[in-house]
């Protein structure tokens, strides 16, 4: 029996607290020996990021015949690596990235695995042993006031294994002191060119802009404590840059590959491909093998002593190249999928190398899927793999993969699995024809190489769930379903979007209802949202609203073409995108035109303000961390993406027109439509100070608004009370406004002044 009610008024298990503490932040899975090691964040301990493994080994079973071996043999229990209050996080570029590594056993004591993490709270890299206080490996950086927290910051750690037997930890720098690698001279600088004297006064270069310089290089850390005391014991392995990330050293010691960007790129726009000699622990002069200033580069990785591996968009798209001194550069394959993503986290990756003519491949068009590719002939063998993200992988030799994923039926989770190459399939069923699975299972971008005999083809087995996100799964009768739709441009392009209407078992709209929507537009705003499952979207569809994602243009994951179609033009393609999407849907009779509601965070909270000052589409709009302005926020911003609105908008001073007329603060004037401000008061990315200044002009122009600062919260909320606050504060917020009455929320408190 169906029973209907006015949308928006459905009750819905789905709870605020649900969201907030019954879910899991996993990431970084990777395997340690026999174990498998991951991060958890853990909302009730402020979002503290512990280091997690499994408690023992994790083993496959003896191989089975060609349909597949029985499941991987998983522990019951885990444990906690990393103690409290200890918060495994980095910030350098502010958004951090991989801050943890493990030296395997024996370490280099002869003693157990070490793991060498950032800690949150003092940026410091320190070493912990099981069962062990950690104990700190660099040293605190002088107090810069500009830097807003500690002054030396680490990430994307890569354990290496010098030629006389030194294991050592290689670290993206970020130095806001000039601490790091400075010349001797008048400044206090050590006599061996290795950093000031931690009493010397140091002068601090400044940009021809007039901010603070801010170096970044790779750096080694010995895993003596050496350096805790003395920054002298730092070595700097690659010249300063503005930013650099993926250290890689070849197999046999003698190169190493990384990559770089200077202002205004960003990664997605312009990176270069180092390859330069290892001389006396440091780099020497190299070359810039790829890349350039539009071209972006990401993820090199040794086949071999000889031949790198990189993603390169220099086509349009991100695929796989190959470089050698010998031969050069060579396409792998040309296909327009992406094989990479805007690198907003250090240490992010996208492939693994498996042998030095094979690699296990993300690719896709927003969606990932999992291939092996063989490098020699740009053959891609696709995996049957149900995920369609994929945050993270590693294979062991033995097989095993581990991975963490989601899917549009599956809340994020790490998985296990077994990945058979070839060779491996033919040794457990003898009597298999190898040639048969192959002509179904391989694609290339171009002809395969002459002559070469088809292949069989890698299997992936059942995956095999490790840890959930979630492990209080909701019942499926309360779950969205997601359809992508692609809405036609007057220019003859489309935007993208994921449709999500209201669903609840037993539970309808009344008759001639539609549904109110909410338009929820991604920050970045190079990023995109995947077709994955979202109890976020679920606590609304659930309760009788439809929520539509808007992938619109600047967009990653549609090639080179659709993000740029973002340069120059922020706060015009995105909302003009957004606005079409509801536009269409109005259009079709999926939703009410008059109960319309937009929310995004960051520069989705900037698309948010903008629509709502620049249409009249929505009745309301929810901003988390938006940008509201533009020339305070370039000055107010964090250098990393401090040059960013240059590309987005167009450069400073010389556009200042442009910075004026787009920022939603300049047109809260033409405002008519409740607002509600969500914000961090620890926020580096986008400061108070924006939230702010436009909760400001909407007390002066007597529009019902509310602002709600978060003690304690950066740049996305973490805190378990503070993401209740949030989601109950939003849709108390939607019902005043849209005309509903949600279900057991305490109602939000409106002011016009």
């Amino acid at each position: 029996m169906v029973t209907t009610l006015p949308y928006g008024s459905w009750p819905s298990p789905l709870t605020a607290d649900l969201l907030a503490t019954g879910g899991t932040r996993l990431g970084s899975p990777r395997l340690v020996g026999r174990e498998v090691w991951w991060t958890e964040g853990i909302a009730t301990e402020g979002g503290r990021q512990a280091i997690v493994r499994t408690a023992g080994p994790v083993a496959l079973p003896p191989a089975g015949g060609a349909e597949g071996p029985p499941a991987p043999s998983v522990p019951a229990d885990r444990v906690t690596v990393l103690p409290a209050p200890f918060n495994a996080r980095s910030r350098v570029h502010e958004y951090g990235g991989s801050s943890w590594s493990v030296v395997p056993a024996p370490g280099p004591d002869g003693q157990g695995p070490l793991v060498v993490f950032v800690n949150f709270a003092d940026q410091r890299v320190h070493a912990l042993r099981e069962g062990e206080q950690p104990r700190p490996l660099t040293p605190v950086g002088p107090e810069v006031e500009s830097a807003h927290g500690p002054s030396l910051r680490w990430a994307d750690p890569t354990v290496v294994t010098l030629a006389d037997g030194t294991t050592e930890v290689w670290w993206v720098c970020e130095d806001h002191a000039g601490l790091v690698g400075r010349t001797a001279g008048a400044d206090g600088s050590s006599p061996d060119g290795g950093a000031p004297h931690p009493d010397a006064e140091v002068t601090l270069p400044i940009d021809v802009d007039g901010a603070p310089h801010i170096e970044r290089s790779i750096v080694a850390v010995p895993l003596d404590g050496s350096a805790a005391e003395d920054p002298a014991a730092l070595r700097r392995i690659t010249p300063a840059s503005r930013f650099v990330a993926h250290p890689r050293l070849s197999p046999d010691g003698t190169h190493l590959a990384w990559i770089s960007w200077e202002h205004p790129q960003m990664p997605w726009d312009g990176t270069e491909l180092h390859v330069a000699p290892l001389l006396d622990g440091s780099a020497g002069e190299g070359e810039i093998i790829a890349g350039g200033t539009d071209v972006s580069v990401l993820q090199p990785e040794w086949l071999d002593d000889e031949r790198l591996l990189y993603l390169s968009d220099v086509t349009g798209w991100w695929n796989p190249w190959t470089w050698s001194s010998a031969d050069g550069a060579r396409q792998v394959l040309e296909r327009e999928e992406e094989f990479a993503g805007p690198m907003w986290a250090l240490g992010t990756t996208w492939y693994q190398v498996l042998d030095a003519d094979r690699a296990l491949v993300q690719h896709g068009r927003a969606a990932t899927s999992l291939s092996v590719l063989r490098i020699s002939t740009g053959e891609l063998a696709p995996l049957d793999c149900p995920l369609t993200e994929v945050g993270g992988m590693q294979r062991r030799e033995d097989g095993l993969l581990v991975l963490a994923g989601a899917s549009p039926t599956a809340f994020g989770a790490i998985h296990l699995a077994e990945l058979r190459l070839e060779e491996e399939i033919a040794q457990a069923d003898p009597s298999a024809d190898p040639s048969d699975a192959a002509p179904a299972a391989a694609s290339t971008g171009g002809a395969p190489a002459a002559g070469r005999a088809p292949s069989a083809a890698p299997s992936l087995s059942p995956l095999t769930l490790l840890r959930s996100s979630r492990d209080d799964a909701p019942d499926p009768g309360l779950l969205p379903e997601a359809e992508s739709i692609e809405v036609p441009l007057a220019d003859g392009g489309v935007v993208h979007a994921i449709v999500h209407r209201p669903r609840q078992e037993g539970l309808a709209g009344r008759e001639g209802e539609l549904p109110p929507f909410i338009a929820q537009v991604h920050g970045g705003p190079t990023a995109h949202v995947p077709p994955v499952l979202s109890l976020p979207v679920a606590y609304y569809t659930s309760r009788g609203l439809g929520v539509v994602v808007v992938n619109y243009g600047g967009s990653s994951g549609y090639g080179r073409a659709y993000r740029d179609r973002l340069k120059g033009q922020w706060g015009v393609v995105d909302v003009a995108d957004t606005v079409a999407v509801m536009e269409h849907l109005v259009a079709e009779g999926i939703a009410d035109g008059e109960r319309l509601a937009i929310e995004g965070g960051s520069a989705g909270g900037w698309t948010t303000l903008a629509c709502l000052t620049r249409t009249d589409a929505f009745a309301a709009g929810v901003s988390s961390f938006g940008v509201a302005e533009l020339e305070q926020f370039r000055l107010d911003t964090h250098d990393f993406e401090s040059r960013y609105i240059d590309g987005l908008v167009g450069p400073y001073p010389e556009r200042r027109d442009l910075y004026v007329e787009r920022a939603p603060l300049s047109h809260v004037d033409e405002l008519e439509v409740p607002v509600l401000l969500l914000q961090g008061d620890e926020d580096r990315i986008v400061p108070p100070s924006q939230s702010e200044a436009f909760r400001d002009a909407l007390a002066a122009k007597g529009i019902p608004h509310a602002y709600l600062l978060f003690e304690g919260e950066q740049h996305g909320f973490r805190k378990a009370e503070t993401i209740v606050t949030a989601i109950e504060s939003s849709l108390s917020f939607y019902g005043q406004v849209l005309g509903f009455s949600p279900a057991c929320v305490p109602v939000l408190a409106l002011e016009r002044n």
